[in-house]
């Protein structure tokens, strides 16, 4: 989710207004609170949120182990999910700091916090970044006792960290060390630590056999003034560029995608303190670059437009389908070339916040398939092998909440046969999708998944 914690909620308020113009056709919504899915879905379970966290919404995903740890405003929990049937909570993290996007390696859960903290400890209240005492960064979990997770180390960067994404080190590096590429952005020159020109990632450096050790080993300029900046003159942007919102890493093929506000970016991350920006592009079309995913052969990248911060109608007959929506590039002699967009075709009511977010690859031979959350939107799973006509295989959604605060799905992952879905409010899902398009994708195992850090699954097959 992109919505800040500074000025962009007022933004994106009004821009829902301005949304609202044309209804919403009636016979495309649910009723309130109404699970619906294509018939080639099953709903296995529903986890409610644990009480500790009960009342901060959720966010993010990551497995190890078949393990699934969620991440969520108030902190973390962490699921037993080895049987999906029959899948457990095992313990709970209270640990504020908004937005709590997190990933795994091995015994150790890293935490994005994009919210001014007092402190770095669990027990911090928010405080402005006017004041330069303030903290805002990364935290690193213990998570060898998944009954007792342990904080064990912070690390403070510029303007906090909204989004993070581990990369594996290179060669005998790779036993040594993981490093950890942070997002952020939104400067302001009363920020002591978060003053513009931003422009940047910070990258931190974990040595595996002492995480305490971990500190910011670069500080990287991915839109340097010399160069002409980042996007910020398009008409209809959310922001202007000021940093990256995140960023996917093919480490094997020492290549990542940043989406970057107004632009969409190709890094080379041969050298994993210094990567490269390699091609940059953007779209009329898009309002905030939000996430990325490649092909499993990286001859392809989607990237997200978060059209009203995630928290617009955006899913409507008003808005239409090339707004909001996935945009699929092709990658030719390094560059990105446009062949289309993907959004759902099914209306949502004026109430649902519902825009392109969270999703990952499943893994089927010779095909490009994903599952992708649209928050009120529910999940969908799409084919784009043709990359010039994608085609949606099935979905998941729920109707408008009763409660009327929106919310929805923020991250739907495919992990060793099943698909697990993050809602704001309703907890976690686990659905199950039965179609010949996908169906292979079932005997494919592997143990851990960070979304954001792909691997090639040509090496998952039994």
């Amino acid at each position: 989710m992109s919505i800040p914690r500074r000025t962009l909620v007022a933004a994106a308020a009004a821009f829902a207004l301005a949304l609202t113009a044309t209804p919403s056709l009636a016979a495309d919504i649910p009723p309130p609170d109404t699970v619906v899915m294509s018939p080639n879905m099953t709903h296995v379970h529903n986890i409610p949120k644990p009480a500790p966290i009960a009342n901060t919404i959720n966010t993010d995903i990551a497995f190890e182990d078949g393990y699934a740890y969620v991440g969520n405003y108030g902190g973390f929990s962490i699921y037993d999910i080895r049987n999906p049937k029959k899948p457990a909570v095992v313990s709970s993290v209270v640990c504020p700091g908004g937005q709590m996007d997190v990933s795994v390696y091995g015994n150790l859960l890293f935490g994005a916090v994009d919210s001014s903290r007092n402190n770095d400890s669990c027990n911090s209240t928010g405080q402005s970044a006017t004041i330069k005492e303030s903290w805002e960064g990364v935290r690193i979990f213990d998570i060898s006792d998944k009954a007792n997770p342990k904080y064990i180390k912070s690390v403070e960067t510029n303007c906090g960290s909204h989004t993070l994404t581990l990369v594996p080190g290179k060669g005998l590096d790779r036993f040594k060390n993981v490093y950890v590429y942070v997002s952020s952005y939104l400067p302001d020159a009363t920020f002591p630590d978060c003053e513009p020109p931003h422009d940047k990632i910070s990258i931190i450096k974990v040595p595996l056999k002492n995480p305490a050790a971990a500190a910011v080993a670069a500080t990287p300029i991915v839109f340097p003034a010399s160069e002409g900046g980042g996007n910020e003159t398009q008409p209809g942007l959310l922001l202007p560029t000021s940093g990256c919102h995140d960023i996917t890493v093919y480490a094997e093929k020492n290549i990542a995608a940043g989406a970057c506000m107004g632009d969409g970016v190709l890094f080379d991350i041969s050298d994993r303190l210094n990567p490269k920006v390699t091609a940059k592009t953007t779209d009329p079309n898009f309002a905030f670059w939000h996430s990325a995913t490649f092909s499993n052969d990286a001859k392809k990248v989607v990237f997200t437009d978060e059209l009203g911060g995630g928290g617009a109608p955006t899913c409507n007959e008003a808005t239409g389908p090339n707004k909001g929506a996935d945009a699929i590039y092709e990658i030719v002699n390094g560059q990105l070339v446009f062949k289309s967009y993907f959004k759902i075709s099914r209306h949502q009511a004026d109430t649902e916040n519902c825009v392109a977010h969270n999703g990952s690859l499943i893994p089927v031979k010779g095909r490009d398939i994903m599952v992708q959350a649209w928050y009120m939107g529910g999940l969908s799973v799409w084919d784009f092998t043709d990359a010039a006509n994608p085609k949606e295989i099935g979905y998941f959604e729920r109707g408008p909440r009763a409660a009327g605060d929106g919310g929805g799905i923020w991250s739907a992952y495919y992990y060793n046969g099943y698909i697990y879905a993050a809602d704001f409010h309703e907890g976690l899902d686990i659905v199950k999708i039965n179609d010949p398009l996908t169906n292979s994708a079932r005997h494919v195992r592997f143990d851990r998944l960070n979304v954001q850090t792909q691997e090639s699954y040509r090496s998952w097959w039994n």
